[in-house]
């Protein structure tokens, strides 16, 4: 089984998790720039944020066999913030450069006014780089946050097709499947979806534009859920075809509408000799 998780927030998770997800068949991921878990005291932290996900966190991922991407953006949650102002000016300069595959993540969060501002400048900002947009769903007033998102997609003129659609659940998907943006559902302990009630939305639903990921990131989360939904399908009576359409040729195709992806496979030897993996492992060099 290979896997493209295409929504996991490496920086929030350790070696180990990388470990694992090679193991469990991960040759490439997206991470998609979110709230780190506390507020930013300014702009400039976003900048230091966005160089590690285009340098250090690509650089490390490979270490480990897989193959990382991101996608840059003010979040909905740090749009409110007056100390964030002058991000979204900076942004072309990271949408950019190599390894970023959308414009992401974008949305809601308490639909405010200044969210909706923020997400329909990000708009503009993906069509100007021909780039792909991830948004997120709102965890509150979820239905309303999804029907004003589409809303503003719609308005922005922007491709459905180039545009990814997240968080969802039994009670969104039908309105974006109508819509015919790309379809997203986290696959996360307690808060979103499991990989059960995922099957059965793919049995009624079937495959067309789905994405899922794990949105693995610092609360209590699962990097390997997308892993745990294939074998679900499978259990379910899904071909082996149908676990590789989802899990990697769905991602793949969505995102490589970036034209970046970057997908060889990593050289294996030097991922295992790399004589930094002892720093990466928390071993101080001699």
């Amino acid at each position: 089984m290979r896997i493209f998780d295409p929504h996991i927030h490496m920086t929030s998770r350790t070696t180990d998790d990388y470990e694992a997800m090679y193991a469990a068949g991960v040759r490439a991921v997206t991470e998609p720039a979110f709230w780190l878990g506390q507020p930013r005291t300014s702009a400039a932290s976003f900048y230091d944020y966005f160089d590690s996900l285009v340098g250090w966190e690509r650089f490390r991922a490979e270490r480990f066999g897989i193959r990382h991407h991101c996608t840059i953006a003010l979040n909905p949650k740090e749009a409110n913030d007056p100390r964030c102002a002058g991000v979204l000016d900076v942004l072309p300069r990271y949408l950019a450069k190599d390894g970023v595959v959308a414009v992401g993540e974008v949305g809601f969060d308490s639909m405010t006014a200044a969210e909706e501002k923020a997400f329909a400048r990000q708009l503009e900002l993906a069509a100007e780089h021909d780039l792909p947009v991830l948004v997120h769903t709102p965890h509150r007033d979820k239905v309303e946050g999804t029907r004003r998102s589409l809303e503003l997609v719609a308005a922005s003129g922007l491709p459905p097709e180039r545009v990814l659609i997240d968080h969802l659940n039994e009670v969104t998907v039908g309105l974006v499947a109508d819509s015919g943006c790309w379809l997203g559902f986290s696959i996360y302990p307690d808060t979103k979806m499991d990989e059960h009630r995922m099957v059965r939305i793919l049995a009624d639903h079937g495959l067309d534009r789905m994405i899922v990921n794990s949105a693995a990131d610092w609360g209590r989360s699962d990097p390997l859920k997308t892993a745990k939904t294939g074998r679900a399908m499978r259990e379910a009576g899904f071909s082996e075809d149908d676990v590789d359409r989802l899990l990697w040729r769905n991602p793949v195709e969505f995102y490589g509408q970036s034209g970046r992806l970057l997908l060889d496979p990593v050289d294996a030897d030097q991922a295992a000799t790399f004589e930094g993996n002892s720093v990466l492992r928390g071993q101080r060099p001699e």
